[in-house]
């Protein structure tokens, strides 16, 4: 990779030079010293990328997301500006932060590009933060294949234990490595000699990969931001094995969970010639045995083709304190006061908010409403549910067939029990502004989020986020890695209409004190497991 033509063209001495160290395996600086010829090879990719490129700045740090750190916005005029998105909380400014520590980092995203001869860009973001950004260029055929089709057609419903929705047909692998080796090649072109390149997700599983082809001297680190299926269940890939050799070549792999570091351990050994080092009992931080994802003990780490890569569960968390900023500030509690007087009306408010994905659940919850308003017909006008539910953006028939059928749902049972002065269910399926969603919690009685898989979710914890101080009840699907972390809320099975119906009993009649007692243990997992912790534990396991 690093003998190539074009990476060289104009310098041949300095190639002929290369090829004779690395082929001797020695190296020696101008001081005499010797260092390995990994680290060399690292720096002498670096500077001759640096004489090809002169306005290239070395970076310690790169990170590696498909989305840029703000919004591009272009005037009339043709300026450019950069906005924050709308949620104040949550991945992007959370990762935008980490560069106030590492102001010499470079983040590396797509930009939308039809020009198919279009270079990468990079530019440096001034305000609202200095981030030097670099963005290769798509064209609309290839995000779409890439991102719409092959991540979310067939890695999607394997990641989420849905092989039933499981399409190949249209898969184009060969875009895909192609999408992730220019991935590759950016943050190789950015970093530093042994600088730390963090990739995040499953569209850039073979990033990893290609980075340590060409620069074996960096240190690079993966987070998986879904679950980890079992390791019968990955098999279904047909990249399997170019995928775990992919992410075998990190130094860190991090999750949100043991378990799925466990499925990802089971997953190497059953597929490749891993060693796979001692298991050792979980963090106190994690629920170890009575739910699904419950883990009592992990492997830490694997060994594979000489490399030990580090296994590391840490799950996103959320910025507890912005998020009762936001709760207390005015705007948001005139907010609070409107859904007290136009929508709670003295009523039990149930919030549930997630997106339109056959992975969350919604179908699922709204039936057991029904059921709910069936068997308790006291409750007929003494309790509301308002579900916000975002629609995809992606023009896929599976998520146009499940938002078609969760407003046919919501329809059936406001029609069949709803009363001039009360309509059981408010449905939207409008993004709402991160302000008012915070009031929605503030508001709400019970949030009930039942997905039928869900990789952490982050709802959850910013729901007891803006309770905190108060009452309310949490019932959450233990099948959702924020179930062995968020120790109180009623755990359910949303596969089993028993459990469901038992759970949101519990969360209608429990009592004040109860229901306090229980928040203030959640109150204390999600402000210790905030997301700042979450980028520490990673990025410490990484650079150390």
């Amino acid at each position: 990779a690093l003998t190539k033509t074009a990476q060289f063209r104009g310098h041949e001495p300095a190639r002929a030079r290369f090829d004779s160290n690395q082929a001797s395996g020695r190296w020696c600086t101008g001081r005499g010293l010797v260092h390995s010829p990994a680290f060399c090879v690292g720096v002498a990719k670096f500077l001759y990328i640096r004489r090809l490129q002169p306005a290239c700045v070395p970076s310690s740090f790169v990170l590696v997301y498909h989305r840029s750190p703000f919004d591009e916005v272009i005037d009339a005029d043709g300026n450019r500006s950069w906005q924050d998105q709308k949620s104040p909380n949550g991945i992007i400014p959370t990762l935008r932060n980490l560069f106030r520590d590492h102001p010499s980092g470079t983040w590396i995203a797509w930009r939308q590009d039809e020009d198919s001869n279009g270079a990468d860009e990079t530019t440096v973001i001034e305000e609202p933060l200095p981030i030097r950004l670099r963005r290769i260029p798509l064209q609309q055929q290839q995000i779409s294949s890439f991102y719409h089709v092959t991540s979310k057609e067939s890695a999607w419903p394997i990641l989420h234990t849905f092989p039933s929705h499981f399409n190949v047909n249209n898969a184009d692998w060969a875009t895909f490595q192609e999408v992730n080796r220019r991935f590759a090649e950016a943050a190789c072109n950015e970093a530093a000699p042994g600088a730390c390149i963090w990739v995040h997700d499953y569209n850039l599983w073979l990033a990893p990969g290609y980075i340590r082809q060409q620069r074996p001297d960096v240190k690079v680190g993966f987070f998986h931001h879904t679950p980890f299926p079992s390791a019968d269940v990955f098999g279904i890939l047909p990249w399997r094995e170019e995928i775990i050799g992919s992410l075998l070549a990190c130094d860190v792999v991090g999750f949100h969970i043991p378990r799925y570091a466990e499925n990802f351990s089971r997953a190497a050994s059953s597929l490749l010639a891993v060693e796979r080092g001692p298991r050792e009992q979980v963090s106190d931080h994690f629920l170890r045995h009575g739910s699904a994802l419950a883990q009592p003990d992990c492997t830490r780490w694997l060994r594979y083709e000489g490399r030990t890569v580090r296994l590391v569960s840490t799950p996103v968390g959320t910025s507890p304190e912005v998020i009762q900023a936001l709760r207390d500030s005015g705007p948001v509690q005139s907010l609070i006061e409107d859904i007290e007087r136009d929508t709670k009306k003295g009523r039990k408010l149930i919030i549930s908010a997630s997106r339109v994905d056959y992975t969350k659940g919604n179908e699922e919850l709204l039936l057991a409403y029904e059921r709910l308003l069936e068997r308790r017909p006291e409750m007929h006008g003494d309790v509301v549910l308002m579900l916000a539910c975002v629609a995809a953006n992606t023009g896929m028939k599976v998520y146009e067939d499940t938002q078609r059928s969760i407003e046919e749902t919501v329809g059936r049972i406001n029609g069949r029990f709803g009363r001039i002065d009360w309509v059981p269910i408010r449905l939207t399926t409008q993004r709402i502004p991160y302000e008012e969603m915070v009031a929605w919690f503030a508001a709400s009685d019970i949030c009930w989020i039942t997905p039928l898989r869900d990789g952490l979710n982050l709802v959850a914890k910013e729901y007891v986020a803006a309770r905190k101080g108060q009452g309310g009840s949490l019932v959450l699907s233990e099948f959702t890695g924020a179930s062995v972390v968020v120790d109180g809320a009623i755990l359910t099975n949303p596969y089993s209409h028993r459990r469901m119906d038992e759970a949101i009993d519990a969360a209608l009649m429990m009592p004040v004190e109860e229901q306090r007692a229980r928040m203030e243990r959640m109150e204390r997992a999600v402000d210790t497991l905030s997301v700042a912790n979450w980028a520490s534990e990673q990025l410490d396991a990484l650079e150390h």
